[in-house]
């Protein structure tokens, strides 16, 4: 487990209305649950809001980092880190994963080695939704927090 940790998890496509919303759980968990790692993807809208969320709360919370996870394999000799994040992290045994395969794989991961989750679930059909399920799950058994955009 990836201790005092947060992941996020959410559609692509969400709009820029829930950032407040975002920011308000960012805050709660840094300040409430004592989270100083932050891990977020880069696929998509979500992705990007909570970036920002992560960002904005580092200015007068020092301890806080921004990771980015990867969730395909890619060489860090062609990969430039975006302003903002402090480093990368590749979750372990993702080289065998089809590429296919690999974002759904590396969520899950993040879901059930970190110790909160942020989520914005805005329609069932997805992998988001059975990824919420999934840490909901975590949630009952004390080890997960999951907090709803």
């Amino acid at each position: 487990m990836i201790e005092k940790s947060c992941f996020f998890i959410g559609h692509r496509e969400s709009g820029d209305e829930i950032y407040l919303a975002l920011l308000e759980c960012v805050t709660r968990a840094a300040d409430e649950y004592g989270i100083e790692s932050f891990f977020v993807g880069h696929h998509g809208n979500f992705d990007a809001l909570a970036a920002r969320a992560v960002c904005e709360s580092k200015r007068t919370r020092p301890q806080i980092r921004l990771w980015l996870v990867l969730s395909a394999y890619c060489p860090e000799s062609r990969f430039l880190l975006p302003e903002g994040f402090d480093g990368s992290f590749f979750p372990p045994g993702m080289e065998s994963v089809p590429p296919r395969f690999a974002l759904a794989r590396a969520n899950r991961y993040m879901a059930a080695n970190c110790t909160c989750l942020i989520a914005h679930v805005s329609h069932t059909a997805s992998n988001a939704q059975k990824l919420l399920v999934h840490a909901r799950r975590l949630e009952e058994k004390g080890l997960l927090r999951v907090c709803l955009v």
